[in-house]
């Protein structure tokens, strides 16, 4: 008994002293647990005119945002406005957006003026930035001009309609919202706050990021979303310079003119053939109106309209019309440039105001009527080249005509010429036919 004793102790000091050197065992962690990530906030800007290379630009960036997983995308906004057709399709990519959006006017001195005003109600959250404004969102002309009466009722009502829908889906103050339109009212960001327009006024990203954490959010979609925020990261994605200058080439009255300042300047390269800088300025002209061209809605019509007037017009210098092409092409280049971007309604602003076209129309008449006018001029002169150059023109004999055949130099070429016997060599003689290779001259009267 003492043997087993002793046995079962060694065995129970053995198996303690086991337990005592074994590493400890790393913690069990329940199935389906993922591992903790870092949430990703990604902010990008909007700080040029609404056009569509801004509406592309946003609808990329939610896209990726939702590729990559991120966790919220705070839109900074800092723009006077823009194309309502634009407009809207930006705020149907914020309303769809499978990440949540916070708007955000901001940095200090920013603003959301009219186009920019629906973007930032149209966001989760809505922010503005201290010593920022927002609103004065009545529809006007691309130019900012006043719409005439009916277009700008239909226009304005059409805003309004527009601004209420986006307030009451984000639970904002529709009255309110729906004043800047009517009346333009614009709003502090005070304003904004107090008057439901707004959820908070932050300073920065981060302000903005710290006070929006652990908050539920309604999605249009259905259901609520909370953000989780603690620890997060920042991935800014601002537009590219690139993207802003096709922004600014986008703009229908830009797009206008490289239009027709691309089809002179080829038209000139044409009719004046090794001017060169016509032709390249012309050439880039065109292909950046190509571009805006593949982003705005064009009517197919007003554009054949204006080819068919630069063909009209390169046809007057090929044939004798007595100016009938010409005044053709000119009635076709007015009425293309009128239909270019019709048919999409007034209000979307996808529209060339009178005030670039009528310009643009008379100057482009004008460089053609210019181009033409020389072009016939030129016509008109005497040939300087070929046998018809030589008729009437005066020679100077080099080799004698002892039996009426010999040479003359005729600008700076030598020529078999028949003339008369007799004629010295350094006499000026007058050539009177081309039969060939050999001239007939005769003497020089006077």
């Amino acid at each position: 008994m003492a043997a087993r004793s002793r046995l079962t102790a060694l065995l129970l000091l053995a198996a303690a002293c086991a337990l005592v050197a074994a590493p400890p065992s790393a913690p069990t962690r329940p199935p389906g647990a993922a591992a903790s990530r870092t949430p990703l906030v990604v902010v990008g800007d909007v700080d040029t005119p609404i056009h569509p290379a801004a509406a592309n630009y946003l609808k990329r960036l939610l896209s990726d945002a939702a590729k990559d997983g991120a966790d919220l995308v705070v839109l900074r906004l800092s723009t006077p406005g823009g194309l309502l057709a634009s407009t809207r399709d930006m705020t149907s990519a914020i309303l769809a957006s499978k990440v949540p959006v916070a708007t955000f006017v901001a940095p200090s001195g920013a603003q959301a003026a009219s186009a920019g005003f629906f973007l930032l109600l149209a966001g989760d959250v809505a922010a503005m930035a201290p010593g920022t404004n927002a609103g004065a969102a009545h529809p006007v002309g691309g130019e900012g001009q006043d719409l005439p009466k009916t277009m700008s009722e239909k226009a304005e009502q059409d805003a309004r309609a527009f601004i209420r829908t986006l307030a009451r889906q984000r639970g904002r103050n529709a009255d309110k919202a729906e004043a800047a339109v009517e009346k333009s009212v614009s709003y502090t960001e005070a304003e904004a706050k107090d008057s439901g327009l707004i959820e908070l006024v932050a300073r920065d990203v981060n302000d903005l990021v710290g006070k929006i954490d652990g908050r539920r959010l309604s999605r249009v979609g259905g259901g609520e979303t909370a953000l989780a925020l603690e620890g997060y990261r920042v991935d800014e994605r601002p537009m590219g310079q690139m993207e802003k200058v096709l922004g600014i080439v986008s703009h229908p009255n830009v797009a206008y003119v490289l239009f027709l300042l691309g089809l002179v300047g080829l038209y000139f390269e044409l009719s004046t053939p090794g001017a060169i800088l016509p032709g390249v300025v012309g050439g880039i002209s065109l292909l950046l109106a190509l571009y805006a061209f593949s982003v705005l809605p064009v009517n197919l019509a007003g554009l054949a309209l204006i080819l068919f007037a630069i063909g009209l017009f390169v046809a007057e210098i090929k044939v004798v019309s007595h100016g009938l092409l010409a005044v053709g092409g000119a009635i076709a280049l007015i009425a293309g440039s009128l239909l270019l971007f019709s048919g999409h309604g007034e209000a979307t602003g996808y529209r060339v105001d009178l005030g670039i076209v009528v310009p643009g129309v008379i100057v482009t008449l004008a460089i053609v009527g210019l181009l033409s006018y020389k072009t016939i001029q030129l016509r008109m002169l005497p040939a300087r080249t070929g046998p018809s150059a030589m008729l009437g023109a005066p020679a100077r004999v080099v080799d004698g005509f002892a039996d009426g055949v010999g040479r003359v130099q005729i600008h700076g070429e030598y020529w078999e010429a028949a003339g008369p016997p007799g004629l010295s060599r350094g006499e000026v003689v007058t050539v009177t036919r081309v039969d060939g290779m050999t001239l007939a001259v005769e003497r020089r009267i006077g």
